[in-house]
């Protein structure tokens, strides 16, 4: 599949990324915007593991958001939990696929 780069944006990837060529240039920087992403949700998801001492799915098991009264906090928490869990999954099944390219 052919993919038509701005030349702008070329030129700049060309400056600032090394590699053989633009497509394994490209690849590298979405690389690390992955990993950068996932080092990011990561950290959420250690943050509330440290804050309510369980994984989100005991977390989910043992119904603590009832066990907290719904309240604005807890339910705040979880959806931004929630999220960064499915994001580390989306984002480890992008670099798989990443590095399955590669090959």
């Amino acid at each position: 599949m052919a993919v038509m780069i701005a030349e702008k944006i070329a030129e700049i990837v060309e400056r600032i990324e090394s590699g053989p060529n633009l497509q394994v240039k490209l690849q590298r920087l979405v690389e690390k915007e992955i990993r950068r992403r996932l080092a990011e949700y990561e950290y959420i998801n250690r943050q509330f593991q440290q804050k309510y001492g369980m994984t989100l799915a005991e977390f989910e098991a043992t119904h603590m958001l009832e066990k907290l009264g719904y309240s604005f906090e807890a339910e705040s928490d979880y959806h931004d939990w929630d999220q960064a869990v499915d994001g580390i999954a989306m984002l480890r099944r992008e670099l798989r696929f990443l590095s399955e390219a590669g090959s």
